[in-house]
């Protein structure tokens, strides 16, 4: 701050100003309303009217106290006081002096104010020439023109009184108090003493100001420019409408007609066609500017964009069918069969309803596209719904219209999506739907599915019966334990197993790798991998059902490929010498069965999700109190089948030359190896019986056959699942001879061709059979050597088959 020069120190009341400040030589107005500010103005009249005026620092503080209010104020004296309606008062002041707080003294109860000690401050004056104090005001007053000009709300007399110049220090003021800036700016301007300093921040602030209504001014102008343009837009598209309506052109009748039209064309049945006609009336009537029209124009479109007499023809040649299927799916001859057998019917009973197929299987096994192959062999179009996650039953059945933003539910967008009545929709994973408080999904496929009920399937928001009966729905699931049993009844299902190794190695022969070279930009010849090769890829470094994961591995490949041919190479070979080096370690082992005969050791069959495993089963007999334990992170059955083995092994002691009480005498260790794997079924039943029998007769078991079946307590031998997969399994791992249940017989035809040239099956209906194929009795160590031959009597319904 400049040199201020003190004069008269004066004890006055202080009124705080809340967005404005007071200069020396102006008159001033402004309403008082806060208590503070009225005891103030009391203070004021009993002191000779004069106060002390400064603005507080934060305008949201409604109780200042002395370090909320700045040090530099003016004293001022009260000309006016004017009682307004409510208990404000309006009050005019005539500024005096600058004025510098040495003190503030708050006020001491709620009838006092703050008090401050002041000294008047006078102008800094020294060392300013006329010339340049005469050059600083015109320079005031040419910017202080400029920014009224671009003001709008400057007065004539603050221009004329600005225009008549005077005094620099007052003319500075007179500016600061009258135009539009904040208050920290002003208070800056108040605090300055030196004129010429004082006055050149005036010049400052207009240049600023103008500069800034400027663009205020230039925005302005191009939002009235805007908004005229769209008066005049308005203006002239309501004189074409008028035209229009005048010439019959494109208004709201003529659409409503060609609606009408459109709906007769169609010839839909009676309820449809009232029902729409309704519709199109209603429209008719309905403004322009109504919502609502847009609401029903919506309606309108989307019934009538729906396939009502819109027809695939159907491709009945059996042969061109069977050739689609075949080019494009290796395998799958029961899903095959299945759609031949449908279109073959077709061919003789045209007016056949749609029929509803579900192919049930593990993940990666061709579910999903096998759906386009099918409907390319019968010729129809093709839709696929995924029904993974939905849980509202809205997304089928749709939504009424009177919620806002309302459309047809899935069913009726793959219709409209396919373009004909009688496609094929596909159905994805019908397992994976839920239910919560929007209702059952499931409940509302129901009617779907249903041949005999969706010969009028009424969506909410189409509200008209459709016919989906000459639909194809084709359904995909993972787990049908999933599905509702309601839902599961209306579907044909159609187990999809597991690939085999050889199915394997024949897809990607003819269809992975293919299409993996081509995505990856190789040519014929650029990567060359062997059957055996291949064959090796699959068993170590897959393990699954499907063969996702194969074609990954074959991607990786073909990524190596790449790399070596755009480092300089011609081609590359995957042999054994580099395939680790490609691929890595292999993280799957081979099964591998034990190279001679051992006691206890019993080789059994599993099946799992990604195909069939050998399964290990381990006895040993040891002298104890009679605890039978079973290992191996085993299941609630396979336990009771442990238990049921024990208690068929003890009826037969006496035929078996063993012990009757060895279940006292002895302990009992059932092991089924890789115990951190979970195992369950009752499939192991007659491996476990086997492993009791010869850990307890000594007797060693051959360990070139493997075995498969559930026992019961008189040793009957049960059928089992997954017995293509498990000889699969078996014929992998050397196994010269499987014994299976006598019931599963028939199930040796859809046996793979290799294992059935390869290996022996024994059948069996007794435990007797399963012994004499699997025990070696003539091998067993000491004088009960000759009469542990005798086996004990066979059922009479036994029979004994070995099928090469």
């Amino acid at each position: 701050m400049t040199e201020q020069l003190g004069t008269t120190v004066s004890r006055l009341p202080v009124l705080p100003l809340r967005g404005l400040v007071a200069f020396p030589n102006m008159i001033i107005h402004f309403d008082v309303g806060r208590l503070l500010s009225i005891r103030a103005l009391e203070a004021a009249m009993k002191n000779g009217q004069t106060l002390f005026l400064t603005a507080q620092r934060d305008l949201k503080t409604d109780n200042p106290s002395p370090s909320d209010l700045y040090q530099i104020g003016t004293i001022c004296q009260v000309k006016q006081i004017l009682r307004l309606p409510g208990d404000n008062i309006r009050v005019l002041v005539e500024g005096k002096q600058r004025a510098l707080v040495h003190q503030f003294f708050a006020a001491q109860d709620d009838k006092t104010c703050i008090y401050a000690e002041v000294e008047q401050l006078e102008d800094y004056v020294y060392g300013v020439t006329e010339r340049r104090a005469q050059a600083l005001v015109r320079t005031a007053q040419e910017r202080f023109a400029e920014y009224a000009d671009n003001a709008q709300r400057i007065s004539p007399d603050v221009e004329l009184t600005v225009a008549e110049g005077g005094d620099a220090g007052f003319l500075a003021d007179y500016i600061a108090q009258n135009i539009s800036i904040e208050v920290a700016a002003k208070q800056d301007i108040l605090e300055e003493l030196s004129i010429t300093r004082r006055l050149t921040m005036v010049i400052r602030l207009l240049g600023e100001e103008t500069e800034v209504l400027k663009l205020e001014n230039e925005i302005q102008d191009e939002v009235k420019s805007q908004m005229d343009k769209n008066q005049r837009e308005y203006y002239l598209r309501e004189q074409i409408k008028v035209i229009q309506t005048e010439l019959g052109e494109q208004d709201a009748a003529a659409e409503a007609e060609t609606y009408r039209q459109r709906i007769l064309d169609l010839k839909l049945p009676q309820e449809c066609e009232e029902k729409l006609i309704r519709e199109v009336d209603r429209f008719a009537k309905l403004g322009g500017s109504n919502a609502e029209q847009g609401v029903v124009r919506t309606y309108l479109d989307t019934v009538l964009d729906l396939p009502w007499r819109s027809r695939s023809e159907e491709r009945l040649d059996l042969e061109e069918a069977q050739r689609i299927l075949d080019r494009d799916h290796y395998g799958m001859k029961k899903v095959k069969e299945r759609i031949m057998e449908f279109l073959a019917v077709r061919t003789l009973a045209p007016n056949l309803k749609g029929q509803v197929l579900c192919l049930a299987g593990p993940p990666g096994v061709g579910k999903t596209s096998i759906a386009k192959s099918i409907a390319e062999a019968m010729g129809r179009s093709y839709a696929r719904m995924s029904l993974g996650g939905v849980r509202d039953e809205a997304d089928i059945r749709g939504h009424r219209k009177t919620y806002i933003g309302a459309m047809p539910g899935r069913i009726m967008d793959a219709l409209r999506r396919a373009g004909t009545s009688n496609p094929l929709i596909l159905l994805d994973e019908i397992d994976k739907m839920g239910s919560d408080f929007r209702g059952d999904p499931a409940s509302a496929m129901l009617e779907v599915l249903d041949t005999e009920q969706n010969v009028a399937f009424r969506d909410h928001y189409i509200e008209l019966p459709f016919d989906l009966s000459d639909v194809v729905f084709l359904t995909t699931a993972n787990d049908l334990s999933a599905v509702p049993r309601p839902l599961l009844d209306r579907m044909e299902v159609i187990e999809l197993p597991s690939y085999t190794e050889e199915e394997k190695r024949q897809i990607a022969l003819n269809h992975l790798l293919p299409r993996q070279m081509d995505k990856h930009g190789l040519k014929k010849g650029q990567l060359v991998i062997s059957e055996e090769m291949l064959a090796k890829v699959i068993t170590g470094y897959t393990r699954e059902a499907g063969v996702r994961r194969l074609e990954r591995v074959l991607a990786k490949l073909c990524r190596k490929a790449a790399r070596h041919i755009a480092d300089g190479g011609r081609r590359l070979t995957v042999s054994n010498r580099n395939i680790e080096e490609l691929l890595g370690v292999a993280p799957f082992k081979k099964d591998v069965v034990s190279a001679k005969d051992e006691i206890g050791i019993v080789n059994g069959l599993a099946w799992t999700s990604v195909g069939g495993e050998m399964l290990e089963v381990e006895v040993a007999v040891v002298p104890g109190t009679g605890k039978i334990e079973v290992t191996g992170n085993l299941g609630t059955v396979m336990q009771e089948s442990a238990k049921a083995a024990v208690t068929f092994v003890r009826s037969r002691a006496e035929q078996l030359n063993i012990d009757p009480m060895f279940y006292k005498n002895n302990d009992l260790h059932i092991h089924f190896p890789e115990a951190a794997i979970p195992k369950d079924g009752p499939s192991a039943g007659v491996t476990i019986t086997t492993a009791i029998i010869s850990a307890l007769t000594e007797a060693p078991v051959r360990h070139d056959v493997a075995m498969t079946g559930e026992v019961t307590l008189r040793g009957r031998v049960l059928p089992i699942g997954g017995l293509r997969e498990k000889t699969m399994a078996a014929y992998r791992a050397g196994i010269k001879t499987i014994v299976i249940p006598k019931d599963n017989e028939s199930d040796l035809q859809d046996i793979e061709p290799v294992v059935r040239e390869n290996v022996a099956f024994v059948v069996a209906e007794h435990m007797d059979t399963v012994m004499e194929t699997a025990i070696d009795f003539s091998r067993r160590p000491g004088k009960k050597k000759k009469t542990s031959r005798r086996m004990p009597p066979k059922a009479d319904a036994e029979t004994t088959a070995v099928v090469q």
